[in-house]
């Protein structure tokens, strides 16, 4: 199947020279994956709701300062790396071309749904993500904009006493926001801000939650997904809704989509122009380097994502890199931060070698303890 089959040439456009406060109210009034970033009547790039909670821009700004070059593809591009380039730019929509002049553009709904029978095949348990940031019903806006911003992530589940409350996402903050600075005049609006950003995320989370099993089908996830426009669903053990178990969002399913049965393990990298001078293959070797420690391990998928922060230390960035491993012994972590991509990337790989470690000597612990019961049982 190529892109062209599943792509549209409706989109909504904006000129670089807009300002930032009217796409806000583009987004609260249309509410597109994307705004696609015209200067000269050119592709200059895409803005995302993500992009406004994640930036300090003004709204007096222009839009061309926020806009982000996400990757071209073309009409004939096919689906599975469309998915691919999706996944690694971070972005929910991609400009389609064709005779380098922009056609129309792909979603990630588009692509979700062109795949949808498929899906059936695998669980939520195959794909979604253990590893989740959490908040209490007291947690402020500020407080969660910082962990959407440094995390890069868009959805907050909201815990309290270890129950599953609510949730609050990056859309329901930008609405909060938009509502706001729509009310208000130039002279109210900083103001305005600061008593925003010290509301409780209780004021604006979505409660009850929307949740699925892990042992429901990837399918059930992303129909649930696509019929209620959610980015994303809290996971939960079979028998207990009210426990989070993880977070299943529609990259989770992408990523999915792009695995590959080749000789060397799949490596995704989310961010992938954060790598510079550093090569995809520095990082799959580093990897499998990391994996190696435990022969028994065996890394199906490797995901790692970059995240670059604002402070600089003699003009290399700040760069957090989150490292995911999907094994045959279960999902593997690490994390780290470092001035440039080499650097965060090696402070990951020594968390996620002593987790692969510690995880082993536990396999190793509960082995013997096997053994020894068996032993007994022999007597």
């Amino acid at each position: 199947m190529d892109i062209a089959d599943i792509a549209t040439r409706e989109y909504v456009d904006v000129d670089g020279n807009e300002r930032i406060a009217k796409v806000r109210s583009i987004f609260e009034r249309e509410r597109p994956r994307g705004v696609i970033v015209l200067e000269d009547g050119e592709y200059a790039g895409v803005l995302s709701e993500r992009q406004f909670v994640q930036s300090h821009v003004e709204d007096r700004a222009k839009a061309a300062k926020l806009a982000r070059n996400a990757p071209k593809v073309e009409r004939t591009a096919d689906v599975r790396e469309t998915a691919r380039v999706l996944v690694e730019s971070g972005s929910r929509v991609a400009p389609v071309f064709e005779a380098d002049r922009l056609w129309g553009i792909v979603t990630d709904d588009a692509i979700l749904g062109a795949v949808l029978e498929n899906l059936e095949a695998i669980d939520v348990s195959d794909v979604y993500t253990e590893s989740v940031t959490t908040v209490s019903e007291e947690t402020t806006l500020g407080k969660a904009i910082n962990l959407l911003r440094d995390r890069g992530i868009s959805r907050l589940p909201v815990v309290e006493d270890g129950v599953l409350t609510g949730i609050v996402t990056t859309h329901d903050i930008v609405d909060l926001v938009v509502r706001n600075m729509d009310k208000s005049t130039v002279g109210e609006r900083a103001g305005d801000v600061d008593r925003m950003l010290d509301l409780p995320v209780y004021d604006v989370m979505s409660s009850p939650v929307e949740t699925i099993t892990v042992d429901e089908s990837v399918r059930t996830a992303v129909d649930r997904m696509l019929a209620n426009d959610y980015g994303g669903l809290v996971v939960t053990p079979e028998r207990d809704d009210s426990l989070v178990a993880g977070v299943v969002t529609k990259t989770d399913v992408l990523r999915a989509l792009t695995f590959t049965e080749e000789e060397h393990m799949d490596v995704q990298i989310t961010n992938v122009n954060l790598l510079d001078t550093f090569s995809r293959d520095s990082v799959r070797e580093g990897i499998e380097a990391v994996a190696d420690k435990y022969q028994d391990m065996q890394v199906q998928h490797a995901h790692v994502r970059l995240h670059q922060h604002k402070e600089r230390l003699r003009g290399t960035p700040l760069i957090q890199c989150q490292i995911r491993l999907r094994t045959n012994k279960g999902q593997m972590a690490g994390s780290g931060e470092g001035y440039g991509a080499k650097t965060a990337f090696n402070v990951a790989c020594d968390k996620l070698q002593r987790n692969v470690l510690q995880a082993k000597g536990i396999t190793s612990d509960e082995e013997y303890r096997g053994q020894l019961l068996r032993k007994l049982g022999e007597l």
